[in-house]
């Protein structure tokens, strides 16, 4: 089986711990590299995070850069109520520190493009990384096979102010930017999906059951997302919106879209709204696949049998 490159951009932050687990338990990625932005937390914390998830795995072979840890424009606001002082749902897991982490993500992206095998990026967090990329060599960025995007809304509500989803409210115009400059397919992973992937306590239990370290792992640092969730909206459980982006680009039959053009406020009460042209009213030409459909049961099938493959019967059984 060939599996497909992938670099994994992320400001990770909670359900950025999923997906990063979910990237490197399949059998069809081959992560390249994990490439950090500051968003959900600052930039240095989040490499720490993802150091802690990769030991978690045995996978710290893996290299992990610290990008950008500012937006373009406007001042950093990161999201420690919703994930935990410490990005992880306040577990203050200790640091790993037989390990090295890297600086200039944006080159790395750039040299690993420039390698000539086929690369894709899922981006998970604020687009910082991709703008200042794109930036730097527009050129070679636009010989990236694909962009997989979380971020981003079409009808859906935003999650930090009215109209606006956290990534692309965190730094408006590195999202604007690269819809605007890059020629590469990119998905929009928004919220209109996204919001439909839940891990319920019904779910949260089942991994209770499994007692493994992972398993273990999962409940203990979405704990604190699950109370963030009640609080915040009323939901029984947490929203995991970063694994159906690595979900997704592993197999696209859990969603579905249409082509649109994207455009990106950048100021303003609108600030970070993503404004679809369903209706192709401007005429501009189409630059993203906007999901709005997703197949939630297919989605939590795969997400379980994935990340726990020895328990594939009562996962079945259950799901």
């Amino acid at each position: 089986m060939i599996k497909r490159k992938v670099i994994i951009d992320c400001d990770p932050g909670i359900d950025d711990a999923l997906a990063i687990l979910l990237a490197l338990k399949s059998n069809k990625l081959d992560v390249q590299g994990i490439t950090i932005v500051s968003g959900n937390v600052p930039a240095c914390q989040g490499a720490k995070n993802v150091l802690k998830i990769l030991n978690l795995l045995n996978r710290l072979d893996i290299p992990v850069y610290i990008g950008e840890e500012y937006p373009l424009v406007r001042e950093l606001v990161t999201a420690e109520d919703t994930h935990g002082k410490d990005g992880l749902g306040e577990t203050f897991l200790p640091d790993i520190s037989n390990t090295n982490i890297f600086y200039n993500a944006v080159d790395f992206i750039i040299k690993t493009i420039k390698k000539g095998d086929k690369i894709s990026i899922i981006a998970l967090g604020p687009l910082t990384n991709l703008a200042k990329a794109i930036k730097k060599d527009a050129f070679t960025l636009n010989k990236v096979e694909e962009i997989i995007s979380m971020g981003g809304s079409f009808k859906s509500h935003g999650n930090c102010s009215p109209v606006a989803e956290f990534n692309y409210w965190v730094d408006p115009h590195a999202a604007k930017y690269v819809y605007d400059n890059i020629n590469s397919p990119i998905t929009m992973v928004n919220l209109d999906v996204t919001r439909e992937i839940i891990l319920t306590p019904n779910y949260i239990e089942l991994l209770s059951q499994f007692n493994t370290s992972l398993s273990k792992f999962i409940v203990d640092i979405t704990k604190f997302y699950v109370d963030f969730h009640w609080r915040q909206e009323r939901t029984l459980g947490c929203v995991i919106n970063d694994p159906l982006a690595v979900a997704y680009f592993i197999d696209n039959s859990i969603c579905s879209g249409f082509y649109s053009h994207i455009d990106i406020v950048t100021d303003g009460i609108a600030m970070g709204q993503s404004i679809v042209d369903v209706a192709n009213f401007y005429g501009y030409k189409s630059n993203s696949y906007v999901l709005n459909k997703v197949d939630n049961h297919k989605f939590m099938e795969y997400f379980f049998t994935c990340l726990f493959p020895e328990f594939k019967e009562d996962i079945n059984l259950i799901l």
